[in-house]
C-alpha cells in the first residue's frame, strides 16, 4: 500500500528550473530544513481586515521601485504615444499597474505561459516588431499556479534569460534548458530496474529521508539532478540579480487548501481558502483568514501567532521545489487508492511513479497521502471564519483544484490596486483540449459569492462556457471590462489570451494533454513559435491570418486605464476606439464565433516518434519505397556477383559478419536500491 503521495508529482518543476547550484546546494541532504532555530524578535504573523487591508512593506517597496523605472519601459514600448492617438506625456505618473496571470495545466501550460511571455518580451525582436514586445517590461505583478508556477519559478531562479534559452538552453551561457525530452517518471527509460533509474530514485529518497529525520512530514519530487535543487529557498529570491534590479514583475504563486480531515478528491467549494506564496509572505487575503506569515519561517508551528518557544522556529522549509510542488499537485484528483493506479497517466509513467513510491517510500513518516503537508502558522486565528483554525496542519493542493486555472485572484486584491490583468489561459476544457472560459467563470462566481468585500469586482464576461465558444472569445484575444460605468473604474480591464489554433490555418501543436510528460526538442521549439505567433497576431474578422494592427491594439488596452487617472479624463482616441470595437466584449452586442474562420482544431503531432512515425512515413512514400527497394535489389545482386567474381568470398563474409556485430550494454541488477 502506498504510504506517500504528497510529494506532489508536478514539483518535477526543478527539472524545468535547471538551477545553477552552489556547493552547499549540491548536497541532497540540504533539502532538510533547519529546526530549533532562534525565532526573530519581530512578529512572524500579521493579520488585517477588510477595512484595513494592507500589503507587506517589502512587497510595497518592490512595486514602488519597479514602477519608479517603468516610465522608461512605457516610452520604449509606446514611443511618444502618437501611433495610438495620445500624447504619452499626459500620462506621466499615471501609468496603469499591470499584472500577468500564468495558468496551470502541466508542461503544456508551462510552455504556453513562457511562449506567451516571449510574445510580450521587449528583448524579442519579432515581438517588438509586432508591437507586443514591451508588455512584460511594464508589468508589476506575475502570478502562477500549477504548471504556471513552474514558469514563474524557472524565470526567476534562472535570472530572467530570454524565453527560448530558458526552455531550449543556450550553450554560450551554459543554460541547459528544461530538457523536456527527458521523461519525468523514468528518465533512463521504461525499464524501472535500469541502474540509472535506480540511482535517480535513490537520490530523491536521500533528500526525503533527510527531511524526515528532522521530524517534519516529507514531500518528494522528481528532477534530473542528483540534488534536485536542495537548498534553494523561495525566500532567497530577492538575492537574484533580476529581482534585485526589478527587471521582473513581483512573483506570486498560488495553492488551494483542502479542509483538514475531509480527504476530498473532488472539486473544492469556492469557500475553500486560497493561499498565495511570495518571496516575503505566505497566507491569504480571503475574508475567512486575512493573515500572512514570514516566508523565511514557514514550517514553524505557530499558535495564535506565537512559536512554541524562543528557539522553536524552522527555516529552510521554503525549498523552491516544494513551493512550486505545493502549487502543482494533482494527486488528490487522480490517485485511485483502491486500485493503486494513477488516472490519466501513460501506463509506463504511472508504473514508474507507483513503483518508486510503493517500494522505496515506506520508511518515511507521513500524514495525508495526496497533499502537501504544511505546519499551520494560522492556528487559533479567526476561529469563527477560518476552517483550519483548530488544526496544527494545512493540507495544501494544486492551485486549480477549485477550477480557477488562471491565477487572477491575488491580482484583484484591493490593496494591490491593479488596473489591467493579462489572463493567460492554456486550459484543456474542450474535446480538442482548448480553453472554453471555465476558469474565468469559476473565478467570477467566487468573486461574487466570497470575495466581494476584499477584492475588486469582476468585469462582465460571457455567462457560460457555451457563450465563450459561441462568441469566439475562446479562439482569440478578448478584452473584458472595456466600458466601466464609473471613475475610478469598478473593475480592472482583463485582457484574455486563450491558447488557440494558428490564425493561418496551420495544424496546431499546442493543445496537448495535461499529463504529457515529455516533449521532443522539435515539438518544444514549434510549440513556442506557434504560441508567440498567436500571442502577437490577434485576429481579423472573417479572414484568415494575423491582424497587422494587433500590436497597437494591445498597447491601447495596456494604457487605457491611464485615461481615468488624469483630470480631466482623456477621451479614448479614435485609433484605440476602433481597436476596442474589434477586441472588446460588449454584453449588449456580443461578437460571434462565425467571425473567426480557417482554424484547425485537431492536434497534429509535429514530431511523431516510434511506430506512428514509421507508419506515417510508409503511407506517404509507398511508390518511392517500392521503386527504391526494386533498385536496391538489382544493385545488391550485381554487387554480390562482382564480389564473388573478383574477391575471396570467405573473406568477404567474415568481414561482413564483423561489421554487423554490435556489443550490447549490460546492467548489473545487483546495484538496485543502491541509494536507499
Amino acid at each position: 500500500m502506498l504510504r506517500r503521495l504528497d510529494f506532489v508529482f508536478f514539483s518535477a518543476a526543478l527539472l524545468c528550473l535547471q538551477i545553477q547550484l552552489t556547493d552547499a546546494q549540491n548536497n541532497p541532504s540540504a533539502y532538510a530544513p533547519n529546526v530549533n532555530v532562534e525565532c526573530p524578535s519581530t512578529p512572524l504573523l500579521r493579520t488585517f481586515s477588510t477595512d484595513n487591508q494592507s500589503l507587506n512593506t517589502l512587497e510595497q517597496d518592490y512595486i514602488q521601485q519597479k514602477e519608479a523605472v517603468s516610465p522608461q519601459a512605457w516610452k520604449a514600448w509606446l514611443g511618444n504615444g502618437s501611433a495610438l492617438g495620445y500624447n504619452l506625456s499626459q500620462f506621466e505618473a499615471h501609468f496603469p499597474r499591470i499584472a500577468i496571470a500564468a495558468c496551470g495545466g502541466g508542461l503544456r501550460a508551462a510552455l504556453y505561459d513562457v511562449g506567451s511571455l516571449s510574445g510580450f518580451d521587449a528583448r524579442n525582436d519579432s515581438s517588438v516588431a509586432a508591437g507586443t514586445g514591451g508588455l512584460l517590461q511594464v508589468a508589476s505583478y506575475l502570478s502562477g499556479l500549477s504548471g504556471g508556477s513552474w514558469a514563474v519559478g524557472s524565470l526567476f531562479f534562472n535570472d530572467f534569460p530570454p524565453m527560448h534559452d530558458l526552455v531550449l538552453g543556450d550553450s554560450q551561457s551554459g543554460l541547459s534548458g528544461w530538457e523536456l525530452s527527458t521523461d519525468l517518471a523514468a528518465p533512463a527509460g521504461d525499464d524501472l530496474f535500469n541502474k540509472d533509474n535506480q540511482y535517480y530514485y535513490g537520490s530523491l529518497l536521500w533528500s526525503v529521508y533527510a527531511k524526515a529525520d528532522k521530524g517534519l512530514d516529507t514531500n518528494n519530487f522528481f528532477t534530473n539532478d542528483s540534488s534536485h535543487g536542495a537548498g534553494i529557498l523561495w525566500s532567497n529570491m530577492p538575492n537574484i540579480p533580476a529581482f534585485a534590479n526589478h527587471s521582473l514583475p513581483f512573483p506570486i504563486i498560488m495553492a488551494d487548501s483542502r479542509p483538514i480531515g475531509s480527504n476530498l478528491t473532488t472539486i473544492l467549494a469556492n469557500t475553500a481558502t486560497v493561499y498565495e506564496i511570495t518571496p516575503f509572505e505566505f497566507g491569504s487575503f480571503d475574508p475567512g483568514l486575512q493573515a500572512m506569515t514570514n516566508t523565511s519561517f514557514i514550517g514553524t508551528h505557530l499558535n495564535n501567532g506565537q512559536p512554541p518557544n524562543a528557539t522553536g522556529c524552522v527555516q529552510g522549509f521554503d525549498q523552491a521545489s516544494f513551493m512550486i510542488g505545493t502549487s502543482a499537485s494533482l494527486f488528490n484528483q487522480i490517485l485511485d487508492t483502491v486500485h493503486n493506479t494513477l488516472q490519466s497517466f501513460d501506463p509506463g509513467d504511472s508504473s514508474g511513479l507507483l513503483y518508486v513510491l510503493e517500494r522505496q517510500l515506506t520508511e518515511v513518516r507521513t500524514r495525508s497521502n495526496d497533499v502537501a503537508n504544511w505546519p499551520n502558522p494560522f492556528q487559533s486565528i479567526n476561529s469563527d471564519t477560518f476552517h483550519d483554525s483548530n488544526s496544527s496542519w494545512l493540507d495544501l493542493i494544486d492551485g486549480a483544484t477549485n477550477i480557477e486555472n488562471v491565477p487572477i485572484g491575488p491580482l484583484f486584491v484591493k490593496a494591490r490596486g491593479i488596473d489591467v490583468v493579462v489572463a493567460l489561459d492554456g486550459s484543456a476544457d474542450t474535446s480538442f483540449s482548448w480553453p472554453n472560459g471555465t476558469s474565468m467563470l469559476f473565478s467570477q462566481q467566487r468573486f461574487q459569492e466570497v470575495l466581494s468585500e476584499t477584492h475588486q469586482a469582476f468585469p462582465p464576461i460571457p455567462e457560460t462556457a457555451a457563450d465563450f465558444l459561441n462568441t469566439g472569445a475562446s479562439l482569440r484575444p478578448t478584452f473584458f471590462g472595456c466600458f466601466p460605468a464609473q471613475n475610478p473604474p469598478e473593475f480592472p480591464l482583463v485582457l484574455y489570451f486563450p491558447n488557440a489554433p494558428p490564425s493561418n490555418g496551420d495544424d496546431p501543436v499546442t493543445n496537448t494533454d495535461t499529463f504529457k510528460l515529455s516533449y521532443t526538442d522539435i515539438h518544444t521549439s514549434l510549440f513556442l513559435d506557434q504560441i508567440q505567433a498567436v500571442t502577437r497576431g490577434g485576429f481579423v474578422p472573417n479572414e484568415k491570418g494575423a491582424d497587422p494592427n494587433f500590436g497597437n491594439c494591445l498597447q491601447c488596452a495596456a494604457i487605457d486605464r491611464a485615461r481615468y487617472k488624469v483630470n480631466p479624463t482623456v477621451p479614448r482616441s479614435s485609433i484605440c476606439s476602433q481597436c476596442f470595437q474589434q477586441y472588446c466584449y460588449d454584453q449588449g452586442n456580443p461578437p460571434a464565433a462565425s467571425e473567426i474562420v480557417g482554424r484547425t482544431l485537431a492536434f497534429k503531432d509535429p514530431d511523431p516518434q516510434g511506430v506512428s512515425q514509421v507508419e506515417g512515413f510508409l503511407s506517404k512514400n509507398k511508390i518511392a519505397l517500392i521503386l527504391g527497394l526494386v533498385g536496391l535489389a538489382v544493385v545488391t545482386i550485381a554487387s554480390i556477383f562482382l564480389i564473388f567474381e573478383f574477391s575471396d568470398s570467405s573473406r568477404y563474409f567474415a568481414i561482413l559478419r564483423g561489421d554487423m556485430g554490435h556489443p550490447e550494454d549490460k546492467f548489473d541488477q545487483t546495484e538496485l536500491f543502491a541509494l536507499r
